[in-house]
């Protein structure tokens, strides 16, 4: 036994002075050595400069390969886990069938990203994620009988983007006609910067002229919360 553990040694060593990292020598001995174990084996070994330019090597591309299957496997457990999230609310797709749901769904979604002013004669709503504004519209187009030629449209964008491209995107996004659109408005605190977030489409805002809507929509969440309470 104390013969095999000398000959286990004396391997480590010998793979060592080779230039082979910790990493490599237990790959090819096979067995599960603590890094420790292998330090203390190996501390009194003198690596020459190109022994040790070798092992720094071979560590650093060690670190790249790790840390590349690293991003793989937490991308696919990242994937697995809200594709999990989907499946358990499977059920809830056709819930929004109900305009009473829908309303309410609707109502929340204004009460967080809508302007509430009280003195208002219209809603207005906007944000820069499409899919938000996407299911804004489309809500109010269920729950309510709009009249398209009310809504409004502003764009509010960063001075190095292209308006009429953007324009274009929230054209499709809203179904809202070109004159409808108000003139897009440039923040001016962005002129001369440029845009880190190349996918970033700005801001859009959509005015609906209809006092009574916006007054329907402040009040479901009251009713739902004074009642239910």
């Amino acid at each position: 036994m104390k013969s095999e553990y000398y000959l286990l040694k004396s391997k480590v060593i010998e793979l060592r002075k080779s230039g082979k990292t910790y990493g490599e020598i237990v790959k090819v001995i096979n067995k599960n050595i603590p890094k420790s174990t292998l330090s203390d084996w190996c501390h009194n070994i003198y690596l020459t400069g190109r022994q040790k330019e070798k092992i720094d090597k071979a560590v650093k591309e060690n670190s790249r390969k790790g840390i590349k299957i690293a991003l793989i496997v937490n991308k696919e457990r990242r994937r697995k886990y809200l594709e999990s999230i989907i499946i358990r609310n499977q059920h809830l797709s056709s819930i929004l069938k109900d305009v009473n749901v829908a309303k309410v769904v609707l109502a929340t979604l204004y009460l967080g990203e809508g302007a509430k002013s009280i003195n208002r004669g219209s809603l207005y709503f906007g944000n820069s994620d499409p899919f938000i504004i996407e299911m804004f519209l489309s809500l109010m187009r269920r729950c309510y009988k709009v009249d398209e030629s009310k809504f409004r449209c502003t764009i509010l964008c960063r001075a190095d983007q292209d308006i009429k491209l953007l324009e274009n995107f929230w054209r499709k996004i809203t179904k809202i006609p070109k004159a409808q659109f108000y003139k897009t408005r440039i923040d001016p605190r962005t002129i001369g910067k440029s845009s880190r977030n190349l996918n970033y489409r700005g801001v859009c805002k959509i005015d609906y002229f209809s006092a009574d809507i916006f007054l329907d929509l402040m009040h479901i969440p009251k009713v739902i919360y004074k009642t239910g309470s």
